[in-house]
């Protein structure tokens, strides 16, 4: 085991030996991992790392829980074989699928800036016109 590996599987033994301190760390890495978990769920319709996120929270979370050590290796069965379902695809069945993935995120950035209006810092020449996009920010 690397000597970095090994100080943390030290330090966590050292922890487990007295009931109180694990008691809080055990509660206090269930709380890091379901935040994680949940700011991921909330930005997966975002372009970005939402899912990266939620695998992070779970990652974590699996560090102490067993439940979510099992749910980490389903996610990783389902990624693993979605992939495998996409790699043998035709590739316009894979076009076709980015497109509607791309449509969905773009439906959801439009949705946001309905809701919330353009930030200040977008120039107005670049917002399209668009129902709901033209009118001043909400933001100010």
């Amino acid at each position: 085991m690397p000597g970095p590996l090994r100080n943390v599987v030290a330090v966590r033994k050292k922890l487990k030996s007295h009931s109180v301190i694990n008691r809080v760390y055990v509660v206090t890495v269930g709380i890091i991992g379901v935040l994680v978990v949940l700011l991921g769920l909330v930005l997966v319709p975002f372009p970005g790392p939402g899912w990266l996120i939620v695998i992070i929270g779970l990652i974590i979370l699996a560090s102490e829980f067993a439940w979510a050590e099992g749910l980490l290796d389903f996610v990783r069965d389902r990624v693993r074989r979605w992939t495998e379902w996409i790699t043998r695809q035709s590739w316009p069945i894979r076009l076709g699928l980015g497109l509607l993935t791309a449509a969905f995120v773009g439906a959801v950035l439009y949705a946001t800036m309905v809701v919330i209006g353009v930030p200040d810092w977008v120039p107005r020449r670049l917002v399209p016109p668009l129902p709901g996009l033209q009118e001043t920010s909400a933001w100010r």
